[in-house]
C-alpha cells in the first residue's frame, strides 16, 4: 500500500504544536509568489500565530545603511481588535496565502496603525552606547527586557510607543552581520514569556536573518545581470541599427545627387522604405520588451485565454500546412499569473514552435494538473530540436537561433513566470523537436452561486 501527502499542508492547522505551526508557515513561503517585505510578513505571522499559542505582537526593524529603521509592526491594538483576528486566523480551512492578505492588509492600514508610530524611530545600528532596542542588536545577543519602565538601558521613546513591561529583542544575524531585529510582546494576553518561547523565536530570527541576507544577495546579482545585459543590449542595437542606417544614408545620398533617372529614384526610396520599416520593428520589440509592465498576478481560469490564441487568425494562418493538437483536461483550475501576459506567453511559444517546425509537422498543446497546487501548459513541436550549447544561453535577453530572431521572446517569458512564481522547464535533443513546459500555481475553481 502507498500513501501519498502533499509535500506543503495547504490549511493552517491552529491546533497544531507550535513549533510545528512556526516552521510550516514560514516554510509555506518560499513556494508562494512573495516579495522580501511579504515573506518578513510570514516571519512575523508565524511568531503571531493565534491566541496563546504564539506572541500576541511582533515588531520589524531593518538595517539601512547605518541605521536601524522601524518597518511594521503586526499585531492587534486592542483586546477587542485581537478577538477579531484570532477569529479570522481559526477559521476552518483558512490557508497561508488569505492570512498573509489578512496580514498585509492589517498592516497597511490608513488609520493610526502600530507600523505607522514605528516608522518614527530610527537608531544607529552600531553604537556601543545604544539603547534598547538597538542595544540588542548592537551586542548581537537576544535580550529578554522585564519591568522596562525601570530599566535604564530602554530607550523611552521606544517605551512609549511599545507600552509593555516585558518584551523580547531577537537581533536578525546572517554571517555574523546584523541585518535587522525583530521585537516580541504579549501586550493582550499579559502571558510571561518563557524559555520556550525564547528558542523558538531564535530560530525565527535566524531564518529571517539569512532569508534578507539571500534575498539582498539575490538583488545585488540582479542588478550585475541587469549591467551586462545593458551591455549586450548596447552591442546589439549597434549590429542591428547599422546596417539599416548605412543603407538609409547611401542611398538618400544618391538622391541628392543632380539628374537622377527616375527609375534609380523610385529603387533608391523602396528601399529606403523598407529599411525604415526593419528599424520601426526592431524599435518596436525592444520597447516592448523593455516597457512591458507586468500586473500583479491574479487567479482566473486560463481556457478562454488558450482558446483565444489558439483561435486567432494570426495562428490559425501559420497553423496551415501543420498539425496542431489540442488537449486540455477537464475542469481546468485557476492559474496565478496575469491574464493578459499569459496570453502573450503562450502565442510566444506557438510562434517559435511553428518557427522551428517544418511544413507538415506537429505542434501539440497539452494542460493537465501536475499535483493540486500546480498547472502545466505544455507546447511540443517536431522541429529541429536545440544542443546543449543553446539550452543554457535560451533565457539570455538577445541571444536567438532564428536567422531574423531579436531573441527577447524567451526573456519575456521566463519574466513573466518569475512574476507570478511560476516557472519554465525545457526538453530538447538537437533533431528531435522541443518541449517548453510552463508550470503555474493553481487552486480548485471557485464555484459561482
Amino acid at each position: 500500500m502507498i500513501e501519498k501527502y502533499s509535500i506543503l499542508s495547504p490549511d493552517f492547522e491552529r491546533d497544531a504544536p507550535r513549533e510545528l505551526m512556526l516552521l510550516s508557515i514560514i516554510s509555506q513561503s518560499f513556494f508562494q509568489p512573495f516579495s522580501l517585505e511579504d515573506n518578513l510578513l510570514v516571519i512575523l505571522t508565524a511568531l503571531t500565530s493565534g491566541s496563546g499559542v504564539g506572541f500576541n505582537r511582533a515588531m520589524l526593524f531593518l538595517k539601512q545603511g547605518d541605521r536601524l529603521r522601524g518597518e511594521m509592526w503586526l499585531g492587534p491594538r486592542s483586546a477587542e481588535e485581537a478577538g477579531l483576528i484570532w477569529e479570522v486566523l481559526s477559521t476552518p480551512g483558512i490557508g497561508y496565502v488569505e492570512i498573509v492578505e489578512h496580514n498585509r492588509a492589517l498592516v497597511s492600514k490608513n488609520e493610526d496603525t502600530l507600523s505607522a508610530r514605528l516608522k518614527g524611530l530610527v537608531y544607529a545600528a552600531d553604537d556601543e552606547n545604544a539603547l534598547i532596542p538597538a542595544y540588542a542588536a548592537c551586542r548581537k545577543e537576544i535580550l529578554l527586557v522585564s519591568q522596562a519602565s525601570t530599566e535604564p538601558l530602554v530607550d523611552r521613546r521606544f517605551l512609549n510607543v511599545i507600552g509593555v513591561e516585558q518584551f523580547l529583542c531577537i537581533p536578525l544575524l546572517a554571517r555574523d552581520d546584523v541585518v535587522g531585529e525583530i521585537i516580541l510582546d504579549n501586550a493582550i494576553t499579559r502571558t510571561p514569556i518563557t524559555p520556550s518561547d525564547i528558542k523558538l523565536a531564535g530560530i525565527c530570527g535566524l531564518m529571517a536573518g539569512n532569508y534578507i541576507y539571500s534575498a539582498t544577495l539575490h538583488r545585488k546579482l540582479l542588478d550585475v545581470e541587469k549591467m551586462a545585459a545593458m551591455g549586450e543590449m548596447a552591442m546589439f542595437v549597434t549590429h542591428q541599427l547599422r546596417n539599416p542606417i548605412v543603407a538609409i544614408g547611401g542611398f538618400t545620398e544618391q538622391l541628392l545627387k543632380p539628374d537622377v533617372p527616375e527609375e534609380k529614384k523610385l529603387r533608391n526610396l523602396t528601399i529606403i522604405r523598407d529599411e525604415i520599416r526593419r528599424l520601426e520593428g526592431i524599435i518596436y520589440q525592444m520597447g516592448h520588451f523593455l516597457k512591458v509592465s507586468l500586473k500583479e498576478p491574479i487567479y482566473f481560469d486560463p481556457g478562454p485565454g488558450i482558446a483565444a490564441v489558439i483561435d486567432s487568425p494570426e495562428v490559425q494562418t501559420k497553423a496551415r500546412g501543420y498539425d496542431l493538437n489540442v488537449k486540455l483536461e477537464p475542469c481546468l483550475p485557476e492559474i496565478l499569473c496575469d491574464p493578459t501576459s499569459f496570453g502573450e506567453v503562450v502565442r510566444n511559444l506557438l510562434d517559435n514552435a511553428f518557427d522551428a517546425t517544418p511544413a507538415g509537422g506537429t505542434i501539440s498543446v497539452r494542460g493537465y494538473r501536475k499535483n493540486p497546487t500546480s498547472f502545466v501548459l505544455s507546447i511540443r513541436d517536431t522541429g529541429r530540436g536545440l544542443t546543449n550549447p543553446d539550452k543554457e544561453n535560451l533565457f539570455r535577453p538577445f541571444f536567438t537561433t532564428k536567422e531574423k530572431g531579436m531573441g527577447l521572446g524567451l526573456p519575456f517569458i521566463k519574466r513573466v513566470m518569475d512574476t507570478c512564481g511560476g516557472k519554465v522547464e525545457v526538453q530538447s535533443r538537437f533533431g528531435k523537436g522541443a518541449l517548453f513546459k510552463l508550470i503555474f500555481i493553481c487552486r480548485e475553481r471557485e464555484l459561482t452561486p
